[in-house]
């Protein structure tokens, strides 16, 4: 048996988020999908740049940014991404490991160049998010290193991942390798635009426990059931899922399970400054305390607590220690 060298390993796009804030109008004029993430060509990311105001350049992209929160936490972390070895590619490595986490994807030479994505932060903290993958898509099976899958407690994996082909099979070999090892696959589905591009191929990753957690916020969750229904949504993931969490921004979250449902609240904030990254940080937390004993409870509690600080500044990576943090909460896993 493979000793777990590491709590949690994350697979997905490796991505520089260019922030900046906006208002209501400047999404209109640009026909932007506020709240959503949209896949958009170079030529568009270079046109949409040209339209932001001052931006902040940040290492991003969902399971890293969760990855980063797991090392934040005190958790061994690890994550597989492609970059290319660019400007934005060597800042991405940079503050990946940095943070603590082990990345070692080597950097494409050709090719297209690192992926990056625009998010535009109104005065809600609502987030709109344009991505060009770039140098992501490229991300290919003989990048998952089998025996790091099979040193890792709980391998997590974004939806994202599905948008790209050889992405695609990257996953499904990670998922593969991790059952046979008999460690545990976590899925965040990302976005509620990316469920509708693919429900069934989802369903099917849920129903025939490729994965074994599933995280979504409450428009994944009415996406993937196609109903505008909470409950009726929630009766059907309990049915489908082994285990999942539903995040509900105020409303804390539910965790959801064949026995049943428990919820819990949210983590008290004293101002919402960018919604960016709150259900990545949430993942960390709970993946932490799952990969590490706690009972669910505690793992969603810890995950509130994560989402909790991200959300009170702008970027969507922590800028205090979450594992003090927890401390003071007396959440320490």
């Amino acid at each position: 048996m493979t000793a777990h060298r590491i709590d949690v390993l994350g697979i997905g796009n490796a991505i520089v988020d260019v922030i900046a804030r906006a208002d209501e109008d400047f999404l209109v004029r640009h026909a932007l999908r506020k709240g959503a993430m949209t896949l958009i060509d170079e030529a568009h990311a270079a046109a949409l740049y040209d339209a932001m105001g001052p931006a902040v350049e940040i290492s991003g992209g969902s399971a890293a940014n969760t990855i980063v929160g797991v090392a934040s936490l005190g958790g061994r972390a690890a994550f597989v991404g492609k970059v290319k070895d660019d400007e934005l590619g060597r800042v991405f490595a940079h503050d990946i490991r940095a943070a603590g986490v082990t990345f070692d994807t080597p950097p494409d030479s050709e090719g297209p160049s690192t992926g990056r994505c625009y998010v535009l932060v109104t005065p809600d903290g609502e987030r709109t998010m344009n991505t060009y993958l770039g140098a992501a898509q490229d991300l290919h099976p003989n990048d998952i290193d089998p025996d790091a899958i099979a040193a890792a407690r709980i391998t997590y994996l974004e939806g994202y991942l599905w948008d790209p082909p050889h992405a695609k099979e990257a996953f499904r070999k990670a998922a593969t390798i991790a059952h046979g090892a008999g460690c545990r696959v976590a899925l965040t589905l990302s976005d509620a635009f990316c469920v509708d591009r693919y429900r069934t191929e989802f369903h099917e990753l849920i129903r025939n426990g490729t994965v074994d957690l599933v995280f979504a916020n409450e428009r994944e969750l009415a996406s993937l059931y196609a109903t505008a229904d909470f409950d009726t949504a929630v009766a059907a993931l309990r049915n489908d899922a082994r285990l999942a969490v539903i995040t509900r921004s105020e409303k804390g979250s539910l965790v959801v399970s064949r026995e049943g449902t428990q919820a819990v609240r949210a983590a008290p904030v004293e101002r919402v400054v960018d919604a960016t990254g709150a259900g990545d940080l949430f993942a960390a937390g709970f993946l932490v305390g799952l990969s590490r004993g706690a009972d669910h409870r505690d793992s969603a509690r810890l995950g509130a607590l994560a989402a909790a600080e991200v959300i009170g500044h702008l970027g969507a990576r922590p800028e205090t220690s979450l594992k003090t943090l927890a401390q003071e909460n007396g959440l320490a896993i």
